[in-house]
């Protein structure tokens, strides 16, 4: 019974937390804001959702990114479990964020709107995540502060190609093409010193930067691309993409015309962007959440939805 912003160690905001599920569903809110975070969220999450589907609640959330794009999510049974639940509710799901996100799937489709034809589509995120404490998802998930002989989620046999599947599809989608096959690459880069982050120490010798690259091969070439660049110090792989903000997001496309869009978060010289990403994250659902109540039952992406344009931002 705690307020939930004492929880989040700020003042309090006149709202009650509470551990019970049934107590909460009882409410029968119009949406329920969804972000639970862990190495099994999808196998956790997927239970929640049909719950709060079939009792005709809303959801929009942050936790299961590879349903930016429902119609490629995996796998289908899972999938078929969340139509049929939100078809028995009459409520509908939608999941969003910065990257996965606006940033990897409607921001590169804003840009296409200028574009005759395009040869390779890029957007790419080059962060430094110093800021995230999730101990788990950076070390196991990312391999950070591991050994090179560590084998991170990351590295599984198709995990790139899936995590990324779904973007890659939204942006074909949008444009009205098919993808052949999606190509996925990882690299990691030792630190030569120990770094203190948010979730530790990333000793010297063990991982300190990551690089993932996945490719949508479209008319037998590698035409909308994803790449991720995420460190844990800013000369870490000096070799990489690099960027003087904390965060900075592109988007870039060689056709005609080429464009080139940058987009960063955080103070004017691109810094303090941990907490700018993670409030531009919770506000691509939150903003949301009038348009998705409004939206017919079903599974929802960018696609399916206006613009999420804020309703309150200046009051």
């Amino acid at each position: 019974g705690r307020d939930a912003g004492e929880l989040a160690n700020g003042e309090p905001i006149g709202l009650k937390a509470t551990n019970d599920a049934d107590a909460l569903i009882a409410l029968k809110p119009d949406c329920v804001v969804y972000a639970a975070s862990g190495p099994e969220r999808d196998a956790l999450a997927i239970p929640d959702y049909v719950r709060l589907l079939e009792a005709g609640i809303n959801v929009v959330t942050t936790s299961t990114t590879r349903l930016v794009n429902p119609h490629a999510y995996e796998p289908a049974e899972w999938r078929d479990q969340l139509v049929a639940a939100a078809k028995a509710g009459g409520a509908s799901l939608y999941v969003s964020g910065i990257f996965p996100g606006f940033a990897s799937d409607e921001l590169a489709l804003l840009m296409t709107t200028q574009s005759k034809n395009i040869r390779t589509l890029t957007a790419s995120e080059v962060a430094l995540n110093d800021h995230y404490p999730v101990a788990d998802v950076m070390m196991d998930g990312l391999g950070f502060g591991r050994p090179l002989d560590f084998e991170p989620m990351l590295k599984t046999p198709g995990f790139i190609e899936m995590a990324w599947k779904a973007p890659i599809f939204l942006i074909a989608g949008g444009l009205g093409v098919d993808v052949d096959e999606v190509r996925g690459s990882f690299e990691r880069e030792l630190t030569d010193r120990d770094i203190d982050v948010a979730f530790g120490t990333i000793k010297e010798g063990t991982c300190g930067a990551v690089r993932t690259r996945a490719a949508g091969v479209v008319h037998g070439r590698e035409a909308i691309v994803i790449e991720h660049v995420i460190r844990m110090a800013r000369d870490v792989a000096p070799g990489w993409p690099a960027s003087d903000c904390d965060a900075t997001y592109r988007v870039d496309i060689e056709g005609d015309p080429d464009v080139h869009c940058v987009l960063t978060l955080g103070e004017a010289e691109g810094h303090g962007a941990g907490r700018a990403a993670m409030t531009a994250t919770a506000m691509r659902v939150v903003n949301a959440i009038p348009y998705v109540v409004d939206a017919p039952p079903g599974l929802l992406s960018s696609l399916d939805i206006p613009t999420t344009l804020p309703r309150h931002v200046f009051d």
